[in-house]
Order: structure tokens, then C-alpha cells, then sequence
């Protein structure tokens, strides 16, 4: 009988308090290879920070941290590109004057080890490397639908390409590991679909695993194959998208004590009424 795998990443009993606020309360999950696991939960559940923590932004007042065996927590925040551990941010980090390649490009930096001399005056090992760089990007390029916008500056594209080279650039870190912070944030019905598509398109293409937060429900249950839910920094579950949001105690949290009003969350992928921060579940957790 063969051995279990062990998991791709390790979370165990992670806590986190920032000043007088007590963010994260005993965290644990694991994420298999190749999985698509996804994390929701109200807003200021802590998925940010759950996430700030895995990528070496935040440190854990206490608990444990393990990619492929390795403890996280050991690892300077730069050297997680390293590892094979990219991200994307809620907020575009673009650099709006220059084009598409030289965006995707950016990405592959910890692969270059042209000297500050060399790289300055773009000669030698330095223009090199630039080249087998920009060769490297181009299936990437190819992968996302991106060739058409090439030679654009970044100021001139819309906000959906905008966010699909973003993507590009992280997969450019060749990583093994891909966290993704609200992908969605900001975009209509169309472009969320889109993105999606463009995101599931590169996971199979490239066996990268994810983990990804996201507020639209549709996008969770169509990519995700688990859904950890947190609340006020505490897993509520851990099962399939579908399960997660059906949860009588994930709806509550979502929506306070008058689940009764509720419509199936099931029925269209989303939690009944948009998920906004309203009266009744400050009023229950005042």
C-alpha cells in the first residue's frame, strides 16, 4: 500500500493579532498539489491576512508554515519567488508607462543574475538574458490571449486585460504555488467570467496550484475544488464550494440569524443577497 502524499502546503494552528485586534485563531488546512483551493468569509473574516501570512507579510504570533516540507516562516519575503510562490494583489501593481511584455517580463527577475553594472548599461550577460526573458513570456503571452495588446502601453487597456497581465506576470515566476487575492475585485459580470475562464485555462495548462480569495461565489464554485471559510478568524468549514456555501453556519455568518430569508445559495453560485456587511451581523457579533 503506498504512502499518503504529503500535502503541497502545511497551515497549523496559525494565530495572529496586530495591536489589541486578534485577526487569526487557530488556522489550519492543508493544500494538495495541483488542487484549486479557495478561501471566502465575510468581509474582515481575515482572508487578507491569512494570505499576508503565507506570503511572508505578516508573521504569526503563533503556529506553523510548511511549503513541500520546508517551514515558510524561515523564508524571507524574497526568497518566496524562489520557492515557486507567486501572488497577485486586490489593487493593480502594474506599471502603467511601460508595454505588455515588459510587464510579464518583470516577473521573471529572480531568474536573471545580471550584475547592477551589466543590467545598467544592458550589455553582456545582462542583454542576454533580457532576450531569453522576453522568448520565455511569449507562451505565456500566447496562453492568456494577450498577443493583441503587446506593444500597448498598460494606461491604454482596459481593466479586464489589465488584470489578465498581472496574472501573466506571476506565472512568469514559473511558480508552483499561485495565491490570488480577490482576482475579480472591480469587475462586471463579463469580465469576472472572463477571468476566470483565462485563470482555470492556465492552472490546466501549467499543473500550478492555487489558492485563491474571492467574493463572487460563481467564480469559487466553478474554479474551486475546497472552500475554507473563515469568520472573524476562525474556520468555520472546510469541504466543496457547493457544500461550504450551503452550510446553514456559513449562511448565518454571511448573513446573521435571519437565514430563513435566504434564497438557496446553491441555485445560482452566490449567497443570497451579495454578501454586503449589514446591521444584523454587526448586531449579533457586537
Amino acid at each position: 500500500m503506498s504512502a499518503p502524499v504529503a500535502p503541497l502546503l502545511e497551515v497549523r494552528d496559525v494565530e495572529l493579532r496586530i495591536g489589541g485586534l486578534h485577526i487569526l485563531r487557530g488556522v489550519t488546512f492543508d493544500v494538495r498539489e495541483n488542487e484549486f483551493f479557495t478561501v471566502i468569509g465575510p468581509n474582515g473574516a481575515g482572508k487578507t491576512s491569512l494570505l499576508n501570512v503565507l506570503s511572508r507579510i505578516y508573521h504569526p504570533t503563533a503556529g506553523s508554515v510548511a511549503f513541500d516540507g520546508r517551514s515558510l516562516l524561515e523564508v524571507r519575503r524574497t526568497g518566496l519567488a524562489d520557492l515557486g510562490i507567486a501572488r497577485t494583489f486586490q489593487n493593480l501593481a502594474l506599471f502603467e508607462h511601460m508595454d505588455v511584455m515588459d510587464n510579464v517580463v518583470l516577473g521573471r527577475q529572480r531568474l536573471m543574475r545580471s550584475g547592477v553594472l551589466t543590467g545598467a548599461v544592458w550589455w553582456g550577460r545582462a542583454r542576454r538574458e533580457e532576450a531569453e526573458a522576453r522568448q520565455a513570456c511569449e507562451p505565456l503571452i500566447d496562453l492568456l490571449g494577450l498577443g493583441d495588446f503587446l506593444n500597448r502601453p498598460i494606461r491604454d487597456l482596459p481593466y479586464g486585460i489589465k488584470k489578465r497581465i498581472e496574472l501573466a506576470r506571476a506565472l512568469a515566476v514559473e511558480p508552483r504555488l499561485l495565491l490570488l487575492d480577490e482576482p475579480a475585485a472591480g469587475m462586471n459580470d463579463e469580465e469576472t467570467e472572463e477571468l476566470a475562464d483565462w485563470i482555470l485555462t492556465a492552472k490546466q495548462e501549467l499543473g500550478v496550484t492555487v489558492v485563491m480569495i474571492e467574493h463572487d461565489m460563481g467564480m469559487v464554485t466553478r474554479l474551486g475544488d475546497r472552500a475554507l471559510v473563515l469568520d472573524f478568524g476562525t474556520v468555520v468549514t472546510i469541504e466543496s464550494p457547493r457544500a461550504a456555501i450551503a452550510d446553514p453556519r456559513v449562511i448565518s455568518a454571511y448573513l446573521g440569524d435571519e437565514t430563513e430569508e435566504a434564497d438557496d445559495p446553491t441555485a445560482t453560485g452566490t449567497i443570497a443577497v451579495g454578501i454586503p456587511l449589514g446591521q444584523d451581523r454587526k448586531a449579533k457579533h457586537a
